[in-house]
């Protein structure tokens, strides 16, 4: 009789301790290499030393800054994949992921376009039609798991004229984007018209210091030095991570702009 009373007190005890633990609200982040998680270190071969070293790796995806912004009440699950397209986030199985761990209150961030839109790589492009069918896919899988999808436009690459003027380099994927959100009545965040108006602002040259641009000698993982407009430093992918944030401000979703940070942390 003792040992039962025992057991029976032990059992309840570990009802109440799980029942007291309550699940961090996750978000989910279904995109591609803007919003992807980077190694911090790549190994190189130091022909000085004769070995292979580790080297900082710069670049950042803006979903990889995201944590730095919330408190522990919030788990940011970030699949995105450099490379996907909605069409192939959803053929090699990324998709299916995600919904298999979304739960009730849960929110999906999902933002496509930089690759559907490359016409001139059959390996990704997405014709508008299926763009559309495959983010309202999107939104309805996550409604049927009680989940919360946010839409988002694609971060803008950095394109300038030689005058300076800036130039588009997403075509009609923004606006079908936009159109989706509208049609689901589901919370939308334009980070195309964010990051291009913040692109505007700091101009061509200043610009420059938010993506990928390293000077040859600076990182031994490109020694010749590397341009491209298209991926973001750390300071880059931050500041866009900063402009999410601001968009959950001014659509007020409250559940997850109570868990934001008065200051974001800097681990990276």
């Amino acid at each position: 009789m003792k040992r039962l009373l025992i057991v029976s007190i032990a059992f309840i005890t570990l009802c109440l301790f799980f029942a007291g633990t309550k699940r961090p609200l996750h978000i989910f982040m279904a995109g591609d290499s803007t919003m992807a998680l980077k190694p911090l270190y790549k190994n190189v071969w130091d022909s000085i030393a004769g070995d292979s070293i580790k080297e900082a790796f710069p670049e950042r995806g803006w979903g990889q800054l995201l944590p730095d912004f919330f408190n522990e009440n919030v788990v940011i699950e970030d699949y995105a994949q450099n490379g996907r397209s909605s069409r192939t986030f959803i053929e090699q199985g990324w998709w299916q992921k995600i919904i298999d761990n979304v739960q009730k209150g849960d929110y999906v961030v999902i933002q496509f376009g930089h690759n559907d839109s490359a016409e001139d790589r059959p390996d990704r492009y997405t014709p508008p039609k299926q763009y559309v069918e495959n983010l309202s896919r999107f939104v309805d899988e996550v409604k049927a798991k009680g989940g919360k999808p946010i839409i988002c436009t694609s971060v803008v690459r950095r394109r300038f004229d030689a005058k300076g003027t800036f130039l588009d380099s997403h075509g009609e994927y923004v606006e079908l984007a936009r159109q989706v959100a509208k049609h689901k009545n589901v919370e939308m965040i334009d980070m195309y018209e964010k990051s291009k108006d913040l692109l505007i602002n700091m101009g061509k040259d200043q610009s420059a210091s938010l993506f990928l641009h390293i000077e040859a000698g600076e990182n031994k993982i490109f020694p010749d030095g590397k341009i491209d407009n298209t991926h973001f430093k750390e300071n880059g992918a931050r500041i866009m991570a900063s402009l999410f944030v601001e968009g959950l401000k001014e659509n007020r979703i409250k559940s997850l702009t109570k868990e934001l940070r008065s200051q974001p942390i800097v681990l990276h």
